[in-house]
């Protein structure tokens, strides 16, 4: 069983929600990378997002880009991160998904993408933008992996939402509201209404991501899904460490905190 699939069969029959932190691999810097993976499963991380830095995250707002840049800065290519979660998986067997976008995928080769995920130990990708309608190769070629294919969607995919969940696998990355990523003080998307959109086409468990800043929020949003999925206010600490003990310190306490209230 893929680790994605026990960790929500786990969280379901014991009645909780699952904590999933965002980071880009190589900000600050890859061995920091593998030590905050390492902190947040300690800290109750169900799930552990890598973005992989790409030069134009369409997708992200200012403070994730600015990640991105600094990692490509320092050089870190998708070889470093396919060798950081092997060290990763020597202690940990947190599920461990990509955040990656297609070109990055495209030009590495997809098949030698997926090979080398597979042997890494990740568990899932999540491809911003990648087209519903040129999907299928890839998807064809992760699960010959058994690499999931994770399936996003938005408020704005209306009659979408089905065909993006068919064939997907994992969990549903359910947007929260329109634009890009970023921190914010509430979200004016009707989550209940927009949850109940997506359990009409699929019975995959709902993880809700883009916004959420703090466990207030994550605690008012965890009826209606079964995830929380957290990124910019997490590299935000990132950013804001003087050091790697502090950085290491601060990314677990508010894992911490989240989870606490899932």
């Amino acid at each position: 069983m893929n680790r994605i699939d026990l960790r929500f069969k786990i969280l379901r029959e014991e009645g909780r929600k699952a904590m999933i932190p965002f980071i880009v691999a190589g900000d600050p810097e890859i061995e920091t990378t593998i030590e905050l993976v390492e902190a947040m499963d300690e800290a109750g991380a169900d799930i552990i997002e890598l973005g992989i830095p790409y030069s134009d995250p369409l997708a992200d707002g200012p403070i994730i880009q600015a990640s991105s840049t600094k990692a490509l800065l320092n050089g870190v290519k998708i070889p470093d991160i396919m060798e950081a979660v092997h060290k990763i998986r020597e202690k940990s067997d947190v599920p461990l998904i990509y955040l990656v976008y297609y070109n990055s995928v495209f030009r590495y080769g997809i098949e030698r993408f997926m090979q080398e995920a597979k042997k890494a130990g990740i568990d899932g990708l999540i491809i911003p933008d990648l087209p519903l309608e040129e999907r299928e190769e890839l998807m064809k070629i992760a699960g010959n992996y058994e690499v999931y294919l994770i399936p996003l969607v938005a408020p704005t995919s209306q009659e979408r939402i089905k065909k993006i969940c068919e064939n997907g696998k994992g969990f549903v990355y359910c947007v929260s509201t329109t634009g890009v990523t970023g921190v914010r003080q509430d979200i004016e998307t009707n989550i209940k209404d927009y949850m109940d959109i997506i359990s009409k086409y699929t019975d995959m468990p709902k993880a809700l991501g883009f916004g959420i800043s703090d466990s207030e929020m994550a605690k008012k949003f965890k009826p209606y899904c079964d995830g929380i999925i957290v990124g910019s206010a997490i590299v935000k600490k990132i950013d804001e460490g003087k050091n790697k003990t502090e950085i290491i310190d601060n990314v677990k306490k508010f894992v911490k905190e989240i989870k606490d209230v899932l």
